[in-house]
């Protein structure tokens, strides 16, 4: 008899192998090392408003935060994965059969959304993009398209292994962003902060 246990750990180390992988062949697309631990997609799902319904998911990855997403209860129909990495999207396309999973760059947001009108509006985005690495122009790109998919009261909820705001100042002041830095994960590999990203009243 297998142990619910061992078989978790495998997925761990075939998740974290793949990811290797990934960022040896593609170090600028894929932005971590490896797939962000359980405590810190705990964290990330915390910071969802509590009446969410609708989640916008950036970077997915291997699907840790996916998953969490689906164990707080969105309805697998109402969360929208966006991944460029193809091996990636397989990945989560055989894990998750009934998410839909977009394939293409966060930034080119409005083309992607274009084909699917029934993703939209979201109450909440989460994202696991390398903002750090990212020019200023292509932040602000960013963040106007996810502000035009967001309910009013909707929210941005990145992490960053920097102890800063990934998303230039300048950025969010044009744009008429705040930000909330959450608790650090020192047990993340690499450490990681959360930051909550949204409108200014």
């Amino acid at each position: 008899m297998v142990h619910p246990e061992d078989t978790l750990r495998r997925q761990q180390f075939a998740d974290w192998w793949c990811f290797v992988r990934q960022w040896w062949r593609r170090p600028k697309s894929t932005a971590a090392i490896a797939p962000s631990g359980r405590r810190l997609a705990a964290l990330m799902i915390d910071a969802l408003p509590a009446d969410a319904a609708r989640v916008l998911e950036l970077g997915p990855g291997t699907g840790v935060f996916t998953r969490a997403i689906l164990e707080r209860g969105i309805a697998p129909e109402n969360l929208f994965l966006i991944e460029l990495n193809e091996a990636f999207a397989d990945l989560l396309e055989r894990r998750f059969p009934r998410v839909r999973v977009l394939r293409g760059d966060a930034r080119e947001l409005p083309s992607l959304l274009a084909a699917h009108p029934e993703c939209g509006p979201f109450d909440a985005v989460i994202s696991g993009l390398g903002l750090l690495g990212m020019p200023r122009e292509d932040q602000r790109r960013l963040f106007a398209s996810l502000l035009s998919v967001l309910r009013p009261s909707g929210r941005v909820i990145q992490f960053s292994y920097a102890p800063f705001s990934p998303l230039r100042r300048s950025v969010r002041r044009e744009l008429g962003l705040r930000v909330h830095r959450g608790a650090v994960v020192w047990r993340n590999l690499p450490p990681a902060r959360v930051f909550v990203f949204d409108r200014e009243r």
